[in-house]
């Protein structure tokens, strides 16, 4: 029998145990925030993965939650002898624009791979989201040393407004080969490829190598065949999808995805021999479809500050530095700011890089407390928790805490967008309005005042201006527009908010 001191010990040590598996289990991440939020981080997340089903290209399938949606695109790739039925529309229209698509499933990818464990039942909706898109860049790289780019003409789709179902303009199909290369497309292509393969790494791993192996042909591809595709196919791709920060960029961005999927090391090898000619330390701090730099050098130093690769410590600093020029506040500070607090980049929808740096701050966030690190601007000491407040406060700007006082996100909170620019949501459904639409009847659809028929949950739309101001018109993309790049990073931040209030 026991004495009692060694009793006492014993005792004391469960009850330390206890303690700590309580923390582990997660009960002290509660008690780093307050129980209660101003917003269901939740329902945004949900809505933020639904909006996807509503911009499929293709034979929909049984479990498509927007409903009014109907196949579309059956014969993507006929034009080639190829089969492109599937994907996204990138936005309001009917083009699937190969660019942003990947980018797209990059960041969907990154969103579930840094926050994909805490989003409970959200989880498998993500995966599916980002197999609709895998999916398709399958087909469109199926061929060695060619992608298919683009199906759609984008000028004749954009002098019609109809719905994706009734379709009849130019189902044009745009390649990128040896002889009209395009590195940004193809880099970022290899880099959707690279991220989606960690996400099936264990739910699918013959889908997962299929991928990988795919990402290592295209990257090559996009390495040894060097040119900008906005030169070579600027008829097709501008002024929509036009890369104005050459393709440097998706090189370093598409070596670092292949570096975290392969670990081979012939990756890292890339990134030291060539990181600076890409651009590493360029202060280009604006991320999007068009400029990777900044998530490349958030992405790569994760590589320092949570597996100690040495050799890239000095990503550390390339990303700080972004930190400092965002941060209001800071020595180095460089951010523009609506009135009311929201990051303003440009007219042109603004809320997606709203989105992709409120990702990156809590990602960077994450791997600065694994590290044990803060950041250093000129003295003003930036921890994790002001990065996650910050991303915070940029996305319940989104959800309603802004002057207007509403959401820009459709279908969340009591007031938010009534009339996107959007033609599928716009035009009444097939199930309201069966027979077809002609290319330029919708127009008085497009000019009137009255709400869309269809609601589009989940769409962020390009937000307000410089001043906090938003008319809801339907004729003005700029503002009114959302796009799958808009959501994609929006989904990793929700899902990380969602769990730090109890919400998952």
């Amino acid at each position: 029998m026991a004495s009692f001191p060694s009793l006492f010990l014993l005792l004391s040590l469960a009850l330390l145990l206890s303690t700590h598996c309580n923390a582990k289990r997660g009960t002290s991440t509660h008690h780093r925030h307050p129980r209660s939020a101003s917003h269901n981080y939740r329902d945004a997340l949900t809505k933020s993965l639904m909006f996807f089903d509503g911009q499929r290209s293709g034979k929909l399938p049984p479990t498509q939650r927007i409903t009014w949606r109907k196949d579309s695109g059956l014969s993507d790739g006929a034009a080639m002898h190829v089969d492109l039925v599937g994907g996204y529309y990138d936005a309001g229209d009917n083009v699937k624009f190969g660019f942003p698509m990947a980018f797209t499933t990059t960041m969907l990818s990154w969103s579930v791979i840094e926050f994909g464990g805490l989003m409970k039942g959200e989880l498998q909706h993500a995966k599916e989201a980002i197999k609709w898109a895998t999916d398709y860049l399958l087909k469109a790289t199926v061929h060695p040393d060619t992608i298919y780019v683009q199906v759609g003409d984008a000028g004749k789709d954009h002098a019609c407004w109809e719905r994706p179902e009734d379709m009849d303009t130019p189902r044009s199909v745009i390649k990128i080969d040896k002889n009209t290369p395009g590195t940004e497309v193809a880099a970022e292509t290899a880099a959707a490829l690279a991220a989606a393969s960690l996400v099936f790494r264990r739910s699918d791993p013959n889908y997962s190598k299929v991928l990988a192996r795919r990402a290592i042909r295209v990257f090559e591809f996009a390495d040894k065949h060097r040119g900008a595709y906005s030169n070579g196919l600027r008829r097709y791709v501008c002024p929509y999808y036009c890369d104005f920060s050459g393709f440097q960029d998706e090189l370093l961005w598409g070596a670092a995805w292949l570096h975290r999927a392969t670990r081979n090391p012939t990756y890292l090898s890339y990134i030291k021999a060539n990181g600076q000619t890409l651009g590493a330390d360029e202060t280009d701090n604006t991320f999007g479809w068009d400029n990777k730099h900044v998530g490349a050098r958030i992405l790569i130093s994760k590589a320092y500050l949570v597996q100690n690769v040495q050799p890239l410590h000095d990503y550390k600093n390339h990303a700080d530095n972004f930190i400092c020029s965002l941060l209001p506040g800071t020595p180095y500070s460089s951010a523009q700011y609506t009135p009311g607090g929201l990051l303003f980049k440009m007219n042109d929808s603004n809320m997606q890089y709203v989105t992709s740096t409120s990702f990156l701050l809590v990602t960077y966030a994450k791997y600065l407390t694994t590290s044990h690190r803060v950041v250093n601007c000129g003295g003003a000491i930036i921890t994790p928790k002001k990065l996650r407040s910050f991303a915070k406060k940029q996305v319940d700007y989104l959800l309603g805490d802004n002057p207007m006082k509403m959401s820009f996100m459709v279908g969340y909170g009591s007031r938010y967008p009534m009339r996107i620019h959007h033609r599928g949501s716009s035009l009444p459904s097939v199930n309201a309005h069966p027979s077809k639409i002609q290319c330029s009847s919708g127009f008085s659809v497009m000019s009137s005042q009255s709400p869309n028929p269809n609601i589009l949950t989940g769409a962020v739309v390009g937000g307000p201006d410089q001043n906090d101001r938003f008319p809801d018109q339907r004729d003005d993309y700029e503002q009114s527009e959302p796009a799958t790049y808009i959501n994609a990073p929006l989904v990793g931040a929700l899902a990380y908010l969602a769990h730090s209030f109890g919400q998952l």
